[in-house]
């Protein structure tokens, strides 16, 4: 039978699941947005407000639906984690409270203007608006990380009594996973929206859509994945070294590393069994792990046999990760070969072309929420790391209350995310014949021609 700490892990899992997907979208489409209303700005140009228009209606849905997810989530550190608050309340609950008073304060003030001022007040005013509230959803990611990271490596606090108080602010924020998880963040949230973007854009071209708005929504999408792609591979790079000196335990689930060894194969497939402490069929690169987190193809990496007892369930980390990294290469070669096809050759996409794109689509949460399994799971069994354990701070509630209370996340969250789903898709099939600026598309010259294609169909 499954017990309370199990069920309530299984339900903060779903609703954070559930919510990650939403701001990992909204943290950089935010800020496409503003780039396509600055180019209107600069050349008046109608393609650009139609992608605009098109898009923010996209930014507003993906909004609405991280705002509620992001509120139910925040319940359960009462109804299911009370000795969360109980322990390191004094640190958690000013860091939650900054997000609200600096970021979501912001995004309220100006989203009003944002989605619906845009012939209500100057073009600029409007563009500060849209500008105000990407800070603002970039600014949210930035207090969350911030906590997230502090319960990795905590620092900056001591011990009274058995609850945690803050002796160093710059410390706790800035504490030393914090750089490496935001930039490896912020970056997934630039290859999530951007895919997203492309996605759509290829799904409006394969139904017909003729008009030079998605392509050039199309094209802006590959060229920023294409540009972040590998960029996030190099900022994973840094993350797992930083990760390698503070939560060797979680590397060595990773790289599925038992016993401490030097010269460590990097692991391209095994089966990790846990009861007895070793892999099957395992299929690596001689010493490469080694050489990619100490620089050295003899350095030692400590095998989880060191930390039984202390070390996160094996399988999911070492499977998460693997499925991070696909998703990551997969998106690069898509991205290249993409823009190769767009950049180099000055040519359309084939229909072929562009349903990889449309499949592509939601890679993005595919990459991070294994990554997300990797981070969190990977930390058991610590809620904060050497300070406070999941199983301390579990509700000691009936576990069928907790079981009922998930059953209908579960419920609720599936047909949000269908109805979603089914949404977008719906706006992209109407756009088709429905016209999002004017009704005469303009003439593709100049600067503009560099940012399409050169073989685009003008209706």
């Amino acid at each position: 039978m499954l017990d309370t700490l199990l069920l309530s892990r299984l339900q903060f899992a779903t609703n954070i699941s559930f919510h990650i997907l939403f701001p990992t979208i909204t943290i950089a489409l935010g800020w496409i947005l503003v780039f396509f209303k600055v180019r209107y700005d600069q050349t008046q140009n109608p393609i650009w407000m139609r992608a605009y228009r098109f898009w923010v209606k996209a930014f507003a849905l993906t909004f609405a639906l991280g705002v509620v997810s992001g509120i139910t989530m925040s319940f359960q550190f009462g109804t299911n984690w009370p000795g969360y608050m109980e322990t390191v309340g004094n640190i958690a609950g000013p860091l939650l409270g900054y997000e609200v008073l600096t970021a979501f304060f912001l995004e309220a003030t100006f989203l009003g203007i944002m989605l619906f001022g845009i012939n209500r007040v100057p073009s600029r005013v409007h563009t500060l608006a849209a500008f105000m509230v990407a800070i603002g959803t970039s600014l949210s990611a930035f207090w969350i990380l911030a906590l997230n990271s502090w319960m990795h490596t905590p620092t900056g606090f001591e011990m009274r009594d058995g609850v945690a108080f803050p002796t160093d602010w710059f410390e706790i924020i800035f504490n030393p996973s914090f750089p490496y998880r935001f930039f490896h963040m912020f970056i997934a949230s630039g290859l999530t929206a951007s895919f997203f973007v492309a996605g759509i854009s290829a799904y409006r071209l394969i139904k017909g859509d003729t008009k030079q708005a998605p392509k050039l929504a199309l094209k802006t999408g590959l060229v920023i994945a294409a540009v972040l792609a590998p960029l996030q591979a190099l900022v994973g790079d840094f993350h797992g070294l930083n990760t390698f000196e503070y939560q060797p335990q979680k590397i060595a689930a990773m790289e599925g590393v038992w016993e401490t060894e030097t010269g460590a194969p990097l692991l391209l497939f095994a089966i990790p069994d846990e009861k007895q402490r070793t892999n099957h069929l395992a299929i690596g690169v001689p010493k490469l792990a080694s050489y990619i987190l100490t620089h050295d193809s003899e350095g030692e990496i400590r095998g989880l046999n060191e930390f039984e007892g202390n070390h996160p369930p094996v399988a999911p980390v070492f499977y998460g990760f693997r499925i991070m990294v696909s998703v990551g290469l997969l998106m690069i070669a898509v991205s290249w070969f993409s823009c190769w096809h767009l950049l180099v050759r000055k040519r359309e996409l084939s229909t072929t072309n562009l349903k990889v794109v449309v499949a592509m689509m939601f890679s993005g949460w595919v990459a991070t929420l294994a990554g997300w399994y990797v981070t969190e799971i990977g930390r058991q069994p610590w809620l904060v790391t050497g300070v406070l354990t999941t199983e301390a701070a579990v509700t000691p509630i009936a576990p069928h209350n907790v079981g009922i209370s998930l059953i209908l996340y579960c419920t609720v969250y599936l047909f949000l995310l269908l109805a979603y789903i089914h949404t977008l898709l719906l706006m992209a099939r109407k756009s088709v014949t429905v016209e999002e600026f004017e009704t005469q598309e303009p003439r593709i010259t100049g600067e503009l021609a560099a940012t399409t294609t050169t073989t685009g169909t003008q209706s």
